[in-house]
């Protein structure tokens, strides 16, 4: 059984909860895990998810490391925003909040996102923020721009019906419904690999089916006009970028093409037969990227800073 649901029937209990206000106002709901003087991570998640999502990674990561894990707005403890409250600039507001609530000024983490929380990282990119805080960066299973027409979930040829048809149902306002093997079917379809353990399954869908329905839809607009390709050019630390070669939504082009434009990059790490949801399908391959990139960049912390302001120097030249 997975290391998600086998001890880990029960969520990893925080040894710290904080709520961060975001620029607008909106409470951004924190859970803080581990070690407080520990090397730090930050966990972001995508689309209909939670901090749930990363229960694999916080279990292990929390030994050793100050895990800090937020819900996005209108997901899980998070509330839903005012009117105009779902941009990609309130994404950036947001971890910016985060950021300046956990961290001391001038202590830098390793950001892990994953899906819409990779976007989140693109979208912050330029800010003060996340230059202050951010040693490297770890985008899981996301993309920049271009969402609904590379999605490969409709089973039609590319082209522009398959964009109108996928950026519909990106917006779809209808209930998810219950968690049964009817929908789980179509999750698993949708979002991971064919290969994917049910329990997996199952805690995915579990998650998914537990996004409020507004935030969904407000979002799946957000994802649908998505275009973030200068944020990735300003993402100027150290970044590695993970993705599924099974993955529907985000599709392994995106993940190049992210790759390929970063200032920094460490390279595309493609996981065979990996769907969509990667830290749930393939736990133990992003949380060692993660330590890696902890080891790397925020244990020595040296190594991260020259590679930083080396490209800093080159763009001001």
């Amino acid at each position: 059984m997975s290391r998600l649901l086998h001890r880990d029937t029960v969520p990893p209990v925080p040894a710290a909860e904080l709520t961060a206000r975001s620029a607008d106002g909106s409470r951004i709901h924190v859970e803080l895990h581990g070690p407080e003087d520990a090397p730090a991570v930050v966990l972001a998640h995508g689309w209909t998810c939670n901090t749930r999502f990363w229960d694999a990674q916080i279990r292990d990561l929390a030994a050793d490391h100050r895990v800090i894990a937020y819900d996005q707005r209108g997901h899980g403890l998070t509330p839903e925003p005012g009117p105009g409250g779902y941009s990609t600039n309130a994404l950036a507001d947001d971890l910016e909040a985060v950021l300046a609530a956990t961290l001391a000024p001038g202590r830098r983490a390793v950001l892990a996102g994953h899906s819409m929380g990779g976007m989140t990282v693109m979208a912050a990119a330029a800010r003060p923020g996340l230059r202050e805080h951010a040693a490297a960066v770890l985008l899981c299973s996301t993309g920049s721009t271009r969402l609904a027409a590379e999605a490969r979930v409709l089973p039609l040829r590319a082209g522009a019906l398959r964009t109108r048809i996928t950026t519909a149902v990106l917006g779809a306002k209808a209930p998810l419904g219950p968690v049964n093997p009817v929908s789980r079917k179509i999750l698993k379809y949708a979002t991971m690999g064919a290969g994917s353990a049910p329990d997996r399954v199952d805690a995915c869908a579990r998650i998914v089916h537990s996004c409020p329905r507004r935030a969904r839809v407000e979002w799946g607009h957000v994802l649908a006009e998505l275009d973030l390709a200068a944020g990735v050019r300003e993402l100027r630390v150290p970044t590695a970028v993970i993705a599924g070669t099974d993955d529907r939504l985000t599709p392994p082009v995106h993940a190049r093409a992210i790759a390929a434009a970063l200032p920094v990059g460490l390279g595309l790490t493609e996981l065979a037969g990996m769907g969509h949801m990667t830290p749930v399908e393939a736990p133990e391959a992003v949380t060692a990227k993660i330590r890696e990139l902890v080891t790397r960049y925020v244990a020595t912390g040296t190594a991260a800073e020259r590679k930083a302001a080396t490209v800093e120097k080159e763009d001001v030249a």
